[in-house]
């Protein structure tokens, strides 16, 4: 396996000094030890509980042969069409890992009725549903999942023939699982969810579907030897230490952008990664993912952009950014999923924030719990129409 990762910026010998202060602190080696105190002693219990991604490459290898004993036993029963009920995390990574191998994945992560229906109707009868959820209390996913029971029955089958469930041990999902007669795959739980590509939530479904998730572990095991070493050729942290630098100078986004990957949607994957671990305490990196080396945001960019390509071609010498920062990254796919989590740790450490907690995420999710539970009454509507009735926010419509 071969990877490449280059780098500009407008001062080299800042950036290389960067380099060789994370080398001092021996951060890459603590790192791959679990080290929680590496974001500061605020952050160490929570770090302490989300630092297994580092040694998934390895630990994650008994899932290999399970997940290949269940599709072949799958498919004797028919079941050949995967389709997958998660958010986020938990579908992310099986969507880049199976567009990228070409195998068929039907990813179910709206509540849109539309969409659940036409997942649903689709060769119902050939069909296993993998349920990821890590919190096993996820809203969405639930909704999802009650529909294909509803379905399955309706339809005379049995829903823990063609149910499979990956989600955290004791969450409620598992427990409700195991009671209904379905095969679960219990995850790292200390594992978060942006860095789950390489548990269960990412194997599972990608296995099943057919790709070839053995490889996807031997390129993260090849890469993390670098990955591992205290020295300033690492690239997780020459590429974490420009992404931190930039964003301290105000050089806070990051684009992305396909420049002759095989790999199918990173961009979609790093985002989450990204805004999810830096953005937070008023800072953070903004990941801007774009379509092509000509679009906006890249073409031309702006002073405050990082542009990042994704593949074999190293395009910003024809394409100069604004900002004088740019990388370009050329792995394979597992060996890129391990990178930039080393990388958005490390950028996290010269930010000063803790990459491993969500706080809008928690928030928003007490706040959707809160008005499912009571829903506040309706206003009155501004005007009704025969059985339309139309709310609008003060001022958008017209007086009378």
């Amino acid at each position: 396996m071969t990877w490449r990762l280059s780098l500009g910026c407008p001062d080299d010998n800042a950036h290389s000094s960067v380099v060789r202060g994370l080398v001092d602190d021996r951060v890459a080696s603590r790192l791959v030890a679990r080290d929680p105190t590496l974001w500061g002693n605020d952050t160490e219990d929570e770090a302490s509980k989300r630092l297994a991604w580092v040694g998934l490459a390895e630990s994650s290898r008994p899932l290999v042969a399970e997940i290949a004993a269940l599709r072949k036993e799958l498919a004797g029963r028919g079941l050949t069409r995967v389709a997958l009920c998660g958010m986020g995390g938990s579908s992310l990574a099986p969507e880049v890992i199976c567009a990228t191998a070409g195998v068929e994945l039907t990813v179910l992560d709206s509540s849109d009725p539309d969409m659940v229906r036409a997942a649903i109707a689709d060769r119902l009868a050939e069909t296993v549903v993998v349920v990821s959820s890590k919190s096993g209390g996820t809203v969405e996913t639930d909704s999802q999942r009650r529909a294909y029971e509803d379905a399955f029955r309706d339809a005379g089958l049995e829903p823990a023939d063609h149910i499979v469930v990956v989600t955290d041990p004791g969450s409620p999902l598992a427990k409700e699982a195991e009671q209904a007669g379905y095969r679960v795959f219990e995850a790292d739980p200390e594992v978060g969810g942006r860095y789950s590509a390489l548990t269960a939530f990412g194997l599972v479904p990608s296995g099943l579907a057919g790709a070839d998730i053995e490889s996807l572990l031997d390129e993260a095991a090849v890469i993390g030897a670098a990955l591992s070493q205290d020295d300033e050729d690492n690239p997780g942290l020459r590429l974490g230490a420009l992404l931190g630098t930039a964003a301290l100078e105000g050089v806070d986004k990051v684009v992305l952008v396909d420049a002759g990957t095989p790999i199918v949607g990173f961009g979609d994957w790093a985002e989450q990664l990204v805004a999810e671990s830096t953005g937070k305490d008023g800072k953070g990196i903004l990941p801007i993912v774009v379509e092509g080396l000509d679009a906006p945001n890249l073409a031309p960019s702006t002073p405050d952009c990082v542009l990042v390509s994704i593949g074999r071609q190293t395009p910003f010498d024809a394409v100069p950014p604004a900002s004088r920062y740019d990388a370009s990254v050329d792995a394979p796919l597992g060996a890129q999923l391990l990178v930039w989590e080393h990388a958005v740790a490390v950028a996290a450490r010269l930010l000063g924030i803790n990459p491993f907690d969500q706080p809008d995420v928690e928030s928003a999710k007490t706040a959707a719990r809160g008005l499912l539970d009571d829903p506040a009454p309706a206003a009155n509507p501004d005007l009704v129409d025969g059985a339309v009735e139309v709310r609008a926010t003060f001022g958008l419509l017209p007086a009378g």
